[in-house]
């Protein structure tokens, strides 16, 4: 390449760093966020103030006639995860246009209309203020480094915007120490980071597994998120953790086997995201959530969907109790596997109580020496 007179510039545009490039003073991989993130803006990565020229194409033309090759379809890729064999995923373009310009649409989107109450209303599913972008960082559609200049455009227009820009940043800097904790340990979906997890005991529950996946659990916001899951691809951020919360610790399952779910199901399912964000929520992961940290999935819903907007989204039939009562029927056969052994008149009651449940795991936590340090 040399000797041709050309020269080769690696520019990473995945993420905004190289994984673990941000280092602690003493020179060891960060494993707590806050610190990562001061020293991540120190570092200058989050200062984006233009990108990479475009490299000339004059001498790379396009051929005049492609090559034939197989379909995509003929190779068979797209998994059938449903008993049926049913298109499971006929429902994800109405919310995801796939490509650049479906990306930087997006982007120009939130921008316009949800940045600004970012920070106040990111939580809430029944606003849906976030910014629907994780699909397209995943499959590198977009880059961080554009997302943070366009932002800093955004805000430089209009300064009403800094504190929804602030609370984005950090958002987005979660992604860059997630890859940091996968270069850690590459096997981050289905090796605890947290040594003194390993012998752990969960329970062997397929049929309180089954009802987790299909949303019949009898908790509406776990319900909804898990029909939102399978219906469109995607979940709203805070009741992804409500839901993951619900198999760890109120089932007692395994996180893995919900990682695994949300890989199957996920358009943005990420190799470094989706196993840290179940590793945080079970507590052995680097920077985990506290033990005694136990979502209570009904006053989630009261708090964070409090007219029930978003639960009515995906639960067929369901009413407020605010506009004059409860009617809640569960989705006929969702995954079109023909079960009609639930009837579409009646929603399930709790699979488990919740203050049991809290209970148990609190108990089960404290046995193997959560206070211990880290290995």
């Amino acid at each position: 390449m040399k000797a041709s007179g050309l020269t080769l510039n690696r520019l990473n545009t995945s993420l905004l760093t190289e994984p673990n490039q941000v280092k602690t003073g003493e020179g060891k991989p960060f494993r707590v966020f806050t610190p990562y993130f001061k020293a991540l803006q120190a570092s200058g990565a989050c200062d984006v103030d233009r990108l990479p020229e475009k490299p000339s194409t004059d001498s790379w033309a396009a051929p005049a006639k492609w090559p034939s090759s197989l379909s995509i379809e003929a190779l068979g890729l797209a998994p059938k995860l449903t008993p049926s064999g049913k298109d499971w995923s006929k429902g994800f373009g109405a919310r995801f246009k796939p490509g650049e310009r479906g990306a930087r649409a997006a982007l120009r989107g939130f921008l316009q209309h949800h940045l600004r109450d970012y920070d106040s209303g990111r939580d809430r599913p029944d606003l849906d203020l976030t910014s629907h972008l994780s699909p397209h960082l995943r499959f590198g559609e977009i880059s961080p480094q554009r997302i943070l200049l366009e932002t800093d455009k955004a805000v430089r227009a209009d300064n009403s915007l800094s504190m929804g820009a602030a609370k984005f940043r950090a958002e987005l800097a979660w992604r860059d120490f997630s890859y940091g904790l996968l270069g850690q340990q590459p096997r981050l979906h289905e090796v605890n980071f947290r040594r003194d997890f390993h012998t752990f005991k969960w329970r062997q529950d397929d049929a309180g597994f089954k009802a987790w996946c299909r949303g019949e659990t009898g908790y509406e916001l776990v319900d909804a998120g898990m029909r939102e899951l399978w219906q469109t691809g995607y979940m709203h951020n805070r009741v992804r953790m409500v839901a993951a919360s619900f198999l760890i610790k109120h089932l007692m399952i395994d996180w893995r086997r919900g990682e695994q779910w949300f890989w199957d199901c996920l358009v943005d399912a990420d190799p470094a995201n989706n196993p840290a964000s179940w590793q945080w929520v079970a507590g052995c992961g680097a920077d985990a959530a506290p033990y005694f940290r136990v979502f209570n999935p009904i006053t989630q819903a009261e708090k964070f969907d409090p007219q029930g907007i978003y639960r009515a989204r995906y639960i067929q039939g369901y009413t407020h109790p605010s506009t004059g009562g409860i009617h809640k029927t569960v989705q006929k056969d969702l995954f079109g596997s023909g079960d009609t052994s639930m009837p579409s008149t009646a929603y399930p009651k709790p699979i488990v109580d919740h203050a049991f449940a809290r209970q148990r795991a609190l108990e089960a936590y404290k046995q193997r020496g959560q206070d211990d340090h880290a290995d």
